[in-house]
């Protein structure tokens, strides 16, 4: 069987400042800006990785979703209770040093894991919490 990661998705609650983020910050290619009933979706992607897209999304994605479901997801996503993803890199330092000179949030200096990479960690402008690690080598 032949199975691979084509997307993922992360909430975000304003679009400009997330492309602002993963486009300029972290060097991402935008590949689709799509709008539909009062919503936005911007793809973006490592030019390393073209099989690969992030796609950031509002909160509840569902036109049909109650007032009180949205509220739910904006609480929760202005807490950072919701995941981002976990990026690789080949230097975990000079990635932090990169994304904590755009004025991201910074939630953890890179530290070497008892799991075998070293990383670091951020919020995205929506409160996300995104990981970069490196594998060790050896």
């Amino acid at each position: 069987m032949d199975i691979k990661l084509s997307q993922c998705f992360i909430a975000v609650d304003d679009h400009d400042k997330a492309l602002a983020f993963y486009r300029d910050a972290l060097g991402l290619e935008v590949r689709n800006d799509v709008s539909f009933e009062g919503m936005r979706w911007v793809t973006v992607g490592s030019p390393e990785q073209p099989g690969v897209e992030i796609v950031l999304e509002p909160p509840v994605a569902d036109p049909n979703a109650s007032d009180a479901d949205r509220q739910a997801m904006a609480e929760l996503l202005a807490k950072g209770l919701l995941r981002g993803v976990i990026f690789s890199t080949e230097d975990c330092d000079a990635t932090f040093e990169r994304v904590r000179a755009s004025g991201a949030e910074v939630l953890q200096e890179p530290v070497e894991q008892p799991y075998g990479v070293r990383d670091c960690a951020f919020r995205d402008p929506a409160g996300n919490m995104l990981r970069f690690t490196q594998r060790r080598s050896g």
